[in-house]
């Protein structure tokens, strides 16, 4: 294909070379190169069609579970204007770099993590930027961070469909993506915009987590359906995907993020992630 080609064959000089290839080809032509000092062997997503639905815990856990079974493990911050990743593994300090590029912050266990938040003078500072800047960002973390070798990257992304979501899928190789939802009424259309974008990205849907699902009262001793009873599973099956597992409200959870300690999880649910890995 030809230097200039832009995949518009009226206006380019590839020969009508674009003009023949397949969806998945052209996108796959569009993907970036990792920085010469990374080895990565999988990347998957962490999406959302609404904030505040999870996706940060479950990229976290997911990073947990994975290293704690022996993998080399990264988590790559995609959510530039509201980054939490960070807090969640208590990494503090600024990342430095290199001729090469810039070194990733290490947590606790020796996960890899890069986020705008390790680059910003204050963590308090708001990133007030447009659209092209904050995938552009999300770009160079992928080329500019010296990853090393990683067995398994999770990418936390911004809410909904926009900017830098579309720059993650055009960009990076992934591999698959999961998809974080609430047990309300719009979950079903949540996870239907999820599903649309990922098939026309060509990404393959691992499955689906509810987040905040139930709460099992340690008064009581029954579980309560804070937010209605769960609906998961129907909206799953119409989808065919998988439900990876319903994950409860937890006070102890929260404050395990609350004090950077997520690395310190010792729930039994979270061997159910395992899905995600195995």
């Amino acid at each position: 294909m030809s230097d200039t080609c832009n995949s518009d064959c009226d206006n380019c000089s590839c020969g009508g070379e674009c003009e023949s290839k397949t969806e998945e080809q052209k996108i796959a032509d569009m993907k970036e190169a990792p920085n010469k000092g990374s080895k990565i062997k999988k990347v998957i997503a962490v999406i959302g069609g609404k904030g505040g639905v999870g996706k940060s815990l479950v990229t976290s856990m997911l990073a947990v579970t994975a290293k704690k079974r022996g993998y080399k493990t990264a988590v790559l911050d995609a959510d530039i204007t509201g980054p939490s990743i960070p807090r969640t593994f208590g990494v503090s300090g600024k990342a430095i770099g290199n001729e090469n590029g810039i070194l990733p912050m290490e947590t606790e266990s020796g996960i890899k993590v890069m986020s705008v938040n390790c680059l910003l003078e204050n963590v308090s500072d708001p990133v007030v930027w447009r659209g092209p800047m904050l995938g552009n960002v999300v770009k160079q973390f992928w080329t500019d961070v010296i990853w090393g070798e990683v067995d398994y990257m999770f990418v936390d992304m911004p809410p909904g469909t926009g900017d830098v979501p579309l720059t993650v899928f055009q960009s990076l190789p992934i591999n698959g993506i999961v998809v974080v939802a609430s047990p309300q009424q719009l979950v079903s259309m949540i996870v239907e915009k999820a599903v649309n974008m990922a098939e026309m990205m060509h990404v393959p849907i691992i499955g689906v987590v509810e987040n905040m699902a139930y709460y099992d009262c340690p008064d009581c001793h029954e579980r309560h359906y804070i937010y209605g009873e769960s609906h998961i599973n129907e909206v799953a099956k119409r989808h065919n995907i998988n439900v990876i597992m319903e994950l409860p409200i937890d006070p102890e959870l929260s404050k395990l993020c609350d004090d950077g300690k997520i690395e310190n999880i010792k729930k039994e649910y979270i061997e159910e992630l395992g899905k995600v890995i195995d």
